[in-house]
């Protein structure tokens, strides 16, 4: 299995992503997140996440979950990437549309194939844990209800056993505050989880697993 989780965008360590790709360029870009977006919004969210992934040398191209609600396909669709990568924004509209797309069962399975590799940052590596119990102090989960009539659904993926809080000891974003009370429930609680900061990556490759942090470019 190889993931790259990020707290925030890129992180600090561009090219542990490039190699976890293993030479594939072919990277699908689920930004389902920002559904919750403006449409204009959510078009420069995902224009943002090709660019980004083009600079390194993907042939980037948006994955959009939504056209795949109520049919089948979308394992083979991911099945035709080196790299799936999730952007941030509302967990929750992320996790029901990976449900209702059936993307949720295909990533499990290819992921634990090592078919593909998986990138993302805030949102997307936190749907990855057992839960997204306490997550609801940082996204609102009404927002699936607004969007799909649907409620929202707190069981994780579970390809990770612990749960992971981004943006712990970044400040100047927004939701620091959020995650950090949320990390220390995580810990009053007793719940396993990894916290990482904005610029750190969760890297997991096969057996070994990683905290990566280095100085911001520039």
């Amino acid at each position: 299995m190889r993931l790259y989780l990020s707290s925030f965008r890129i992180g600090n360590c561009p090219d542990r992503l490039v190699a976890l790709a293993r030479g594939g360029r072919r990277a699908a870009v689920i930004a389902n997140a920002t559904d919750v977006y403006p449409p204009d919004g959510r078009t420069e969210a995902v224009a943002r996440e090709i660019e980004a992934l083009t600079d390194l040398g993907f042939d980037a191209a948006e994955l959009d979950l939504r056209e795949y609600f109520d049919t089948s396909g979308v394992q083979d669709a991911l099945r035709e990437h080196d790299l799936i990568w999730v952007r941030g924004g509302d967990v929750f509209t992320l996790r029901y549309t990976l449900a209702r797309s059936g993307a949720d069962i295909a990533l499990i399975e290819l992921l634990a194939e090592d078919e593909v590799a998986y990138g993302g940052y805030s949102a997307g590596p936190c749907v990855l844990g057992p839960s997204l119990v306490g997550l609801d102090e940082v996204d609102n989960p009404a927002w699936v209800k607004s969007l799909y009539g649907a409620d929202p659904i707190f069981d994780g993926l579970g390809v990770l056993d612990y749960c992971i809080v981004p943006h712990v000891g970044t400040p100047e974003h927004p939701e620091s505050a959020a995650c950090e009370r949320l990390a220390e429930r995580y810990r009053r609680e007793g719940t396993p989880h990894k916290a990482i900061r904005d610029g750190q990556v969760l890297i997991v490759d096969g057996e070994t697993t990683s905290v990566v942090t280095r100085p911001q470019p520039g």
